[in-house]
């Protein structure tokens, strides 16, 4: 789930088309559905402008970002190599001082997970133009993903003291989150509400708001979140798949199940996907999981094939339904590349699945070691403790994953409360 906040994060929020020739852009909403048209007729004009003005450094720009935005509305990485191609041109033409190109190949190395990249490429861009506000997110979202979340809240902070920005609002507060402050991500989150006004940020705002109220358990303000967000723009796809798992939570799984089909059909991405074969398999509708997780494993295929790192999305779904070999050979190879608390995550539960124990309590524990409150983390943490023995801690873990949020999971909260009956 963290990848796919960050890559939003860095392409939504602050992603606006600084081209003279598509002035619409600066207030269009970006939404799932309407928003891949909308970016589709932004593509064509750029591509017009730029057959007559071929020597248009910020036009080139403009159409790697809208390539960019278009993957993310689509789940199609076939677009980030032509980004990357739009990019090259634009430096080409402006070799020199070229912040739009810059920002925007730091922007496509986040949305295919290479953040090490995407951090070298955002400190050029800031050192041309120390104010741009999404070279600072592309910054922020890498330190984020690279599990160097003290270094995170220092430029989030500096960020914030000179251009402060909606972007850099959200970010303050998934730092916050991320950082064991749950309260002080709400607070920021508030205040942003009150400065959006486009229908994009709206919805994207009130739906970090929700997702603050599902991990702490809190379905009647999820709910309400989740609605506001969607009464801005009825298409935001993160919002629909928050009322589908409010929505299971309920005990409406035909309504959850009728969300996240609609969101899988837009956007086939892996946590989407996963999650509506999650949902068909805590139903006994094991041909249809299967048939979903096939589909997770074809996208991967496909964005690897375009650029994308998989591993750690690849790991986080083989160890539950796939080949657990290669969930732990993916979620090492992701460790070696970053220590963020996710893929510690990631690892602690693929080396559980194979057997190995031991080593995984290790990783368990640096997933919690920000302060970071996630049930998901303390069910993993509590399976583990209770497969070596640790009977106590199991049991004060598992709990605790029930606490916090007693629907973290369609598959694993039922899991959570029949380990914690054998441990009793």
């Amino acid at each position: 789930m963290i990848v796919v906040l960050a890559v939003g994060l860095t392409v939504l929020a602050s992603v606006r088309f600084s081209s003279q020739f598509e002035p619409a852009a600066e207030s269009a909403p970006v939404s799932g559905a309407g928003m891949d048209r909308v970016t589709g007729r932004s593509i064509a004009r750029l591509q017009e402008h730029l057959r007559a003005q071929p020597k248009d450094a910020v036009g080139w720009a403009g159409l790697g970002m809208a390539y960019v935005e278009q993957a993310r509305v689509t789940a199609d990485p076939s677009y980030y190599p032509k980004a990357s191609a739009a990019f090259d041109r634009s430096l080409r033409v402006s070799p020199k001082d070229n912040e739009p190109a810059l920002s925007g190949q730091g922007a496509l190395a986040a949305a295919r997970h290479d953040f090490t990249a995407a951090l070298r490429l955002a400190d050029r861009a800031l050192k041309i133009n120390p104010y741009g506000t999404r070279a600072h997110a592309v910054r922020v979202d890498a330190l984020i993903e690279l599990g160097r979340y003290e270094e995170a809240d220092k430029a989030v902070r500096h960020a914030d003291k000179i251009k402060p920005a909606l972007p850099i609002f959200t970010r303050y507060a998934y730092v916050m989150e991320l950082r064991g402050r749950p309260g002080e991500a709400q607070r920021v989150l508030r205040l942003a509400a009150t400065s959006a006004t486009d229908p994009a940020d709206v919805s994207y705002v009130h739906t970090q708001l929700g997702e603050l109220a599902w991990n702490r358990g809190d379905l009647p303000a999820a709910d309400r979140e989740y609605a506001a967000a969607l009464r801005a723009d009825p298409n935001w796809l993160p919002a629909i798949d928050g009322r589908a798992r409010v929505r299971a939570a309920q005990g409406d799984a035909a309504a959850a199940i009728r969300d996240r089909q609609a969101l899988v059909a837009r956007a086939p991405l892996p946590s989407y996907v996963v999650a509506l074969g999650e949902l068909y398999e805590a139903r006994g509708m094991q041909a249809q999981a299967r048939e979903q997780y096939g589909v997770a494993g074809a996208w991967a295929t496909l964005a690897r094939s375009n650029g994308v790192a998989t591993d750690f999305e690849g790991a986080i779904t083989a160890a539950d339904h796939g080949d657990r070999a290669a969930a732990l050979l993916a979620a090492r190879t992701e460790w070696g590349r970053r220590k963020s608390i996710h893929v510690a995550d990631a690892l602690a539960w693929a080396l559980h699945v194979n057997g190995q124990d031991k080593e995984a309590l290790g990783y368990a524990r640096q997933a919690a070691r920000t302060g970071y409150r996630n049930a998901t983390f303390l069910y993993h943490l509590g399976v583990i403790e209770k497969s070596l023995g640790h009977k106590t801690e199991a049991r004060r873990d598992l709990k605790a994953a029930l606490a916090l949020n007693p629907h973290f999971s369609d598959l694993h909260a039922p899991q959570a409360r029949k380990a914690l009956k054998e441990l009793s």
